[in-house]
């Protein structure tokens, strides 16, 4: 009761402080993830990834040549959310791996600030946010390392079911990841929102009671 009464503590605070500053950075480290995703299912799938953009409003793009489109555009949102849940099952990890996942996700995002990212925002973000990432990975006390990984991961999950939420539910005629999906399907928009929804929820329970199970 007490691991899900942290995490039930940690979403209502995060849920409080989101029009902040202080919750600003995580919004478009989560940002950075969901474009990535977009990226790396292209890439997967036979395209040629062109250049990723951030911008300042929260917002984002991936230029992709080729590949699966229809992987590309379920990518995003899920994707963010599947590297929340790996990030928060690391954070749970044994020995140096919690040390090991942080330092090698500030390692990535400097990678692929480097090679993607073509907005002036973007490269200032990625590359303060992925140093900043890993001087914690070697500087933080163990129990500081996990709990990094944990608000990362936590966020990250959290931000992809609200992304859906607004993009899908509350405005399904604007231009998002499902719009598009439903142009190129001929299936509406909401159906993949709750698809997606769908998902992400079960995604979560499963990890949640994976992570009580082991306290």
């Amino acid at each position: 009761m007490i691991f899900v009464a942290g995490f039930a503590v940690y979403f209502v605070v995060l849920w409080a402080l989101w029009p902040t500053l202080f919750i600003y950075p995580l919004k478009i480290f989560v940002v950075f993830l969901h474009e990535l995703s977009h990226a790396i299912a292209g890439a997967l799938t036979g395209g040629h990834v062109e250049s990723i953009t951030l911008s300042p409003r929260e917002g984002g793009a991936t230029f992709v040549s080729g590949g699966n489109r229809f992987l590309m555009l379920s990518a995003g949102y899920l994707g963010s959310l599947f590297w929340g849940l790996l990030l928060l099952r690391a954070a749970s990890g044994r020995g140096r791996m919690p040390r090991t996942v942080l330092g090698i996700l500030a390692i990535t995002l400097l990678l692929a600030t480097a090679v993607l990212v073509r907005s002036g925002f973007g490269i200032i973000f990625g590359i303060v946010f992925g140093i900043t990432l890993f001087f914690a990975s070697r500087r933080l006390p163990a129990n500081g390392v996990a709990s990094v990984l944990t608000v990362l991961g936590l966020t990250s999950a959290l931000y992809a079911l609200l992304d859906i939420r607004d993009d899908v539910f509350a405005r399904p005629s604007a231009p998002s990841d499902a719009n598009m999906l439903a142009q190129l399907t001929g299936i509406p928009t909401l159906f993949w929102g709750c698809v997606w929804t769908a998902i992400a929820l079960f995604a979560c329970w499963v990890m949640l009671r994976r992570l009580y199970s082991r306290v």
